[in-house]
């Protein structure tokens, strides 16, 4: 083909070239401009942590590191961490009223949010479920249904009250908290077992698995960044955090053809009924035994930003 033919192309040849010209100079330019980085800081660590109550020294340094491990991987998850202290805020008040019911210290709301992130719908490979991540089996073993209609693990009171029966059992048999956190982790028999081989009293002195050797450290580190949010680069104000629902309760003693239809005749609609109970698994209820199920109904004035309110559960949580 000649170039009459195409009448543009010796144009386009040349503007090619050009932009290549050009290219290159951009390019030779970039490399005489050093990179450019935000500012990256470890967080400090303490000489000490304190965690249901019991100190503990990260003068060891393997204990250090352990520890610094886990505070700079949350301090650096932003957008993890950050939501997790809004979502505390909404579920925190009801979880530590349940704990202090049941005689469990508060810092294992700090286990929970290593368990889910507080995720409502947290539903991990292993099949565990609901903020405290039990397996069906455990779950059934401690009270809670689990079926195709109702699954007892994603309704935060009765499973907050099982995981208080089940923490309270493994600190009967360990009689520390590092040893029972690491234990939800790995299993109670487990932990015995490793404890007797190993001639140790607790957990932080024993060689296990990586993902339960980190477990107690990285609820330490949880508690230390939600406990000061600001000092390791989180700034929330008051009305960004997620606020507490309010509800009123509706007994329900028998079956439900049709979960969508009947909230509606609550004054709500069928994700509202989901996100308010997330036990619902399915759309009908059948009931068989004529068990009590109790369902929360949302109040309107909870469901708007404008009429909601603001409650800060920790001020330490926000700059206000």
């Amino acid at each position: 083909m000649t170039h009459s033919t195409y009448p543009f192309s010796g144009l386009l040849r040349t503007a090619v070239a050009a932009a290549m010209v050009a290219g290159a100079a951009c390019m030779a330019d970039a490399q005489r401009i050093p990179a450019r980085f935000s500012d990256v800081h470890n967080p400090e660590i303490p000489e000490a942590v304190t965690i249901c109550g019991e100190n503990i020294p990260l003068d060891r340094s393997d204990m250090y590191e352990a520890f610094d491990r886990e505070l700079t991987s949350i301090a650096y998850t932003h957008g993890t961490t950050m939501l997790m202290i809004k979502r505390a805020n909404r579920y925190f008040p009801e979880m530590a009223r349940i704990l202090d019911r049941n005689g469990v210290p508060r810092d294992i709301l700090y286990l929970a949010c290593v368990e889910s992130s507080l995720n409502p719908r947290a539903y991990s490979p292993a099949k565990a479920a609901g903020f405290w991540q039990f397996i069906p089996s455990t779950a059934r073993e401690y009270g809670l249904e689990v079926s195709d209609e109702v699954d007892e693990r994603y309704n935060i009171t009765k499973a907050t009250e099982a995981a208080c029966r089940y923490l309270k059992d493994s600190y009967r048999r360990f009689g520390n908290w590092p040893s029972v956190m690491a234990a939800y982790n790995g299993g109670n028999t487990r932990i015995s077992s490793e404890l007797e081989k190993q001639n140790a009293d607790t957990s932080l002195d024993l060689y296990l698995t990586e993902e339960t050797t980190r477990y107690p450290y990285r609820i330490m580190a949880m508690k230390t960044i939600m406990e000061n949010p600001s000092a390791y680069g989180f700034h929330l104000r008051d009305d960004q955090l997620y606020q507490p629902r309010k509800y009123r309760t509706v007994d329900v003693n028998g079956p439900v053809a049709d979960w969508p239809s009947w909230a509606g005749r609550q004054g709500i609609n069928y994700a509202q009924l989901r996100d308010a109970n997330p036990w619902i698994r399915a759309k009908k209820l059948t009931n068989r035994t004529g068990k009590k199920y109790v369902v929360r109904i949302p109040l309107a004035e909870s469901l708007s930003r404008r009429t909601a309110g603001t409650t800060t559960f920790n001020p330490d949580w926000t700059d206000r």
